[in-house]
């Protein structure tokens, strides 16, 4: 029973065999997968595959990489897509400095927009954060982005960061890259977090853990990074991926 709680099975890389690929994965053991969007078309699809699949869940939201494209007409279409009955997150949103696919400051200003829109509708988000720490942080924090909560993706940042993000109401999720020989600082981090507060994700297509590294991911390498945090945390797979689904749900608010 296992909760992959970020995938993008919107992107192209699964167009030839994606009804093949989520039937085997649901087979496989995962019980649940929360598909996020990138930009208004992913919105879109993500919405769609959640009506087509009973465990798919989605997220709607715009990406920094597309922040360009966001306007009071495309924020105003998130916000109806956001109430459909399987949206439960608004995300993938944030700061990514690493490539600067749209401006910083068009970046800054649609992820605290979208965060107000999580907050208008009592909804948690999904944080991407690429080299901007400091700035994730001052937003989250200016948009008082804790009355909703919700999770940073793909975690990297330090065990002080984490602990300003567990007590401002925030998960933290970690997927493939934990299973990478240079994971020595998210280690530390998931040794300090309580499990409680974790979640695991595969970000698939993309970041396959080992040994599967450079393949194409999907949902059902989830159960090596659960594996990798079980050894970390001294407990069993089972314990790991019973509580990181329960995590999910919490965090999702899935009732069943």
């Amino acid at each position: 029973m296992l909760f992959d709680s970020h995938a993008h099975y919107d992107d192209e890389r699964f167009d030839e065999d994606r009804a093949e690929t989520l039937n085997r994965v649901r087979e496989s053991g995962v019980s649940y997968i929360l598909n996020a969007a990138a930009d208004m078309a992913s919105s879109l699809t993500s919405v769609k595959q959640s009506e087509e699949y009973a465990f798919v869940y989605a997220a709607v939201g715009v990406h920094p990489h597309s922040a360009s494209e966001m306007n009071e007409e495309n924020l105003s279409k998130l916000s109806e897509l956001a109430k459909k009955s399987k949206v439960v997150a608004i995300g993938e949103i944030g700061l990514d400095y690493y490539y600067d696919n749209s401006p910083r400051d068009v970046q800054k200003e649609w992820f605290a927009r979208q965060i107000e829109l999580a907050k208008s509708l009592n909804m948690p988000i999904i944080v991407h954060d690429r080299d901007a720490h400091e700035d994730i942080m001052s937003i989250l924090k200016d948009c008082e982005a804790k009355k909703v909560g919700g999770v940073m993706h793909c975690f990297s940042g330090s065990v002080e960061m984490a602990k300003t993000l567990l007590e401002s109401n925030f998960y933290i999720s970690f997927g493939g890259p934990i299973t990478f020989k240079n994971a020595k600082k998210a280690i530390e981090v998931v040794k300090y977090a309580p499990m409680d507060r974790l979640l695991i994700e595969t970000d698939c297509p993309y970041l396959t853990p080992e040994p599967f590294r450079g393949k194409r991911n999907d949902s059902e390498y989830v159960r090596l990074v659960a594996e990798k945090i079980a050894e970390i945390k001294g407990m069993t797979f089972d314990e790991v991926a019973k509580m990181t689904l329960e995590n999910a749900k919490k965090l999702f608010n899935i009732l069943n």
